[in-house]
């Protein structure tokens, strides 16, 4: 290991604000969804530092962004290391870009240090990993691990009606010189730097979180059917009221499911009523639901309870329950997770084991390759808000040791993908 610093923090802390420029809520948060004009500046941006120092871009057809450092042999399973770029509609400066400009910091950094590394490394920036616009999320890593067909991605509209594949033909249209790469190639090794988004690391005082896995999760879009009528004649006997047939379901699943154990988590978190007039009594109700545990079995019988419960409660009104996300639990790689251990006690970082709550990118790359995640902490530990924030020397210690895990597998040629 060189004794010079790994990355240049001031340089990355700078690009990080920069980037967060594009998007900015007057509250100081990020409104930067998945495929749109704000996402497509983030690239022009992003690309244009990576080419200063040598990295060419590419992308494929799910709209990933990959920035390439040659190595020298071209044809050996690179190595990948990034996050996301896009952002919740009032999310913050750190949520996927701290992971995407980290990553882009050490290879940078290694670029810098004029040595080429065995095979080629790879930042990359995943097509709408958070699902705030087009339903569900991590389109992008799972087309890349073929986990979803492009087809149906492609076919996802987001609220205004406008397809995946429409804004994904515009992403490309801005773009008519970057090369196209095959969806899906094999991987040496995966890397991802997150903020925790929780309160864990911040309570411990402990700078980077060694992340040994994901706790499992499960969507679900639920849709309630009854009859519109007036609400000022139609009498309460006569009613198939979809929200009150809704109120009975939400009811029922928080009693049931919300308690099942102190690991569960269960959200109602988005409810679209019709034709949600004052004086006309409710023909259908659309809601999400999104399950998390760490324990599979826990989790997939809470998931059979969730539908046998709306239709239970549905009558008079009828009731589909659409499953959307089945992640179950996984976990990290472990020599990748030791060798990220190794690095933060070299540099004198605290570190901790620690389970991820929410769901990353990582999660799907890990079925295909060794991966890994690192973690940083997020203050209070609150995340997909506009006062999200980080500390810089908590960014900088992650990219720090980030790059050093890279640096060790970069000029290692023994990994096989």
């Amino acid at each position: 290991m060189t004794s010079q610093p790994l990355i240049d923090a001031d340089r990355l802390w700078t690009r990080l604000m920069a980037l967060a420029e594009i998007g900015a809520t007057p509250a100081g948060g990020v409104n930067r969804q998945a495929l749109s004009d704000g996402e497509i500046a983030a690239w022009r941006r992003v690309i244009g530092w990576a080419g200063e120092a040598g990295l060419t871009p590419s992308t494929d057809a799910a709209g990933n962004l990959f920035l390439t450092l040659a190595g020298r042999d071209r044809a050996a399973p690179p190595l990948l290391l990034g996050s996301h770029l896009d952002s919740q509609p009032t999310g913050g400066k750190f949520d996927g870009a701290a992971g995407v400009m980290a990553a882009l910091e050490a290879v940078v950094s290694l670029a810098e240090q004029g040595e080429r590394p065995a095979r080629d490394v790879i930042v990359v920036a995943w097509m709408n990993e958070e699902g705030s616009r087009f339903a569900p999320g991590m389109m992008g890593s799972e087309a890349f691990t073929g986990e979803r067909d492009m087809d149906a991605i492609r076919a996802a509209r987001d609220a205004d009606g406008v397809s995946v594949g429409e804004a994904l033909d515009r992403l490309h249209a801005a773009f008519p010189d970057l090369p196209h790469r095959s969806l899906g190639f094999a991987v040496g090794a995966y890397l991802e730097l997150h903020i925790e988004q929780g309160p864990l690391l911040e309570a411990a005082d402990c700078t980077i979180g060694i992340v040994t896995g994901i706790q499992g999760k499960k969507t679900f879009q639920v849709v309630v059917e009854g009859s519109e009528g007036h609400a000022g004649t139609l009498a309460q006997s006569e009613r198939r009221d979809a929200l009150a047939a809704f109120a009975r379901m939400a009811s029922a699943l928080h009693a049931e499911i919300g308690t099942i154990d102190a690991d569960i988590k269960f959200t109602i978190g988005r409810v679209a009523v019709t034709p949600n007039a004052p004086s006309v009594v409710p023909s259908r109700v659309s809601f999400s639901i999104d399950l998390r545990h760490p324990d599979n079995a826990v989790l997939d019988a809470a998931g059979v309870r969730i539908t046998t419960l709306c239709r239970a409660n549905a009558s008079p009104c009828a009731v589909t329950v659409t499953p959307l996300v089945d992640a179950p639990s996984n976990a990290f790689d472990a020599p990748l997770r030791e060798g990220i251990g190794k690095a933060a006690r070299a540099q004198g970082h605290s570190a901790m084991a620690i389970l991820s709550a929410a769901g990353h990118d990582a999660r799907h790359l890990a079925k295909v390759c060794p991966a890994a995640m690192i973690f940083i902490p997020c203050r209070d530990g609150v995340s997909h808000v506009e006062h999200e924030w980080a500390e810089p020397d908590h960014v900088a210690a992650g990219a720090s040791v980030l790059a050093q895990v890279l640096r060790e597998l970069a000029f290692a040629p023994a990994i096989e993908g």
